[in-house]
């Protein structure tokens, strides 16, 4: 079932024109890695097909219901500081270009261009789908994170409502979580935030990337504006939240030069903690990239890229465990020494440890009823 959101022109899947996409990130339908066929338009000569001027209708935003077969996702992963995760969603309507997620869409046979940001899917049986799996024989508790490669509160989660329902189900359980945002639909949940903080199994980092509402406008169209964010990290410490801000991506000659200023305000709001990342530029998210910056950024968009290989060993992107986040070389030693300088000089003292020994295992559904 599809619900469709947004006014906008059905039915176009070529791919336009390189120009700008109104309220979008991404500029075009990057073709999936696993994609055997190509989909483009083609003029006919009567000016049929997009040239990419201002009045191009924006494309709208689609929501499939996806019934899912499991929920928690589990990783390895050295340099990621969650054992596990909950994704609500697939695909994310802030349309954040820099996003690592978008090369996920091309699992769907999708554009992790477009389509990442138009093209969603909502996992309406996630929160049942939680409860069963924390009640099986043998769960161990481990900090879940709620919404990580796509985030749970963006837009359409005022619709649908499926993290907030996630977040009762942990409640319930009392099972510890972390939540990395940048959508103001989280200020709804602060009720069960505010609960869960009581007993110590909640915090929530706020991702910040610039403070420039111009410049956020172009890199995450929809996502909370700047200033929201910083009123989103005052809210959450009002109501006993532990909080923290994520500067991420750190872009070079794009918002590095923001760094400083997105701490100090992102302390000054009452964030505890701070943490950074470098860009990644995974698998297709390479090419969304280039075409971004070559519309936003055009006469910059050549040293953005050398500062991005110096920092990757030559290369466009490096997913070795321990630099992926942090990147290598001059460039981006000074970026953690910048981060370091600053985050010492304003006293970030980190939020506390998330508790797992409250937790009490769902009881399994039964048709009969609880006799007690």
């Amino acid at each position: 079932m599809a619900i469709s959101r947004d006014e906008g022109r059905p039915g176009d899947d070529a791919r336009r024109a390189m120009a700008p996409t109104r309220g979008r990130g991404a500029a075009s339908r990057v073709a999936g890695r696993f994609e055997t066929r190509e989909v483009r338009g083609e003029d006919d000569g009567w000016g049929s097909v997009y040239d990419g001027m201002d009045d191009a209708p924006s494309p709208r935003t689609q929501v499939t219901v996806e019934r899912a077969r499991s929920i928690i996702s589990r990783n390895q992963s050295p340099d990621i500081a969650f054992s596990q995760s909950v994704n609500p969603y697939r695909g994310c309507e802030h349309g954040c270009v820099y996003c690592f997620a978008r090369p996920s869409h091309a699992y769907l046979d999708l554009s992790p261009g477009l389509d990442f940001e138009t093209r969603l899917f909502a996992k309406t049986n996630a929160p049942e789908l939680l409860r069963a799996e924390l009640a099986k024989p043998g769960y161990v508790p481990a900090p879940i994170a709620l919404g990580i490669n796509t985030d749970g509160w963006q837009p359409i989660e005022r619709r649908h409502g499926i993290s907030r329902a996630c977040l009762e189900v942990l409640l319930e359980t009392r099972h510890p979580l972390s939540i990395v945002t940048k959508g103001s639909a989280l200020l709804r949940d602060l009720d069960l935030l505010a609960e869960l903080a009581k007993h110590g199994l909640v915090s929530v980092f706020v991702s910040i990337t610039s403070l420039d509402n111009t410049l956020s406008s172009k890199l995450e169209p929809r996502a909370a504006a700047p200033h929201t964010r910083l009123k989103m990290l005052s809210a959450l410490r009002d109501a006993g939240v532990p909080t923290g801000v994520l500067v991420a991506p750190v872009i070079p000659m794009i918002t590095d030069m923001h760094l400083e200023q997105i701490l100090e305000a992102a302390r000054d709001a009452g964030a505890q903690s701070a943490g950074y990342v470098l860009l990644r530029l995974p698998h297709e998210l390479k090419e969304v990239w280039r075409e971004w910056l070559q519309l936003h950024y055009p006469e910059r968009a050549g040293h953005v890229m050398s500062l991005v290989r110096q920092m990757r060993g030559g290369k466009d992107y490096d997913s070795t465990f321990g630099s992926r986040m942090r990147g290598q070389g001059p460039f981006a030693d000074l970026v953690a020494m910048r981060f370091a300088k600053t985050r010492k000089r304003l006293g970030f003292e980190g939020v506390p440890p998330l508790r797992t020994d409250l937790f009490v295992a769902p009881g399994k559904p039964s048709p009969q009823g609880s006799l007690f």
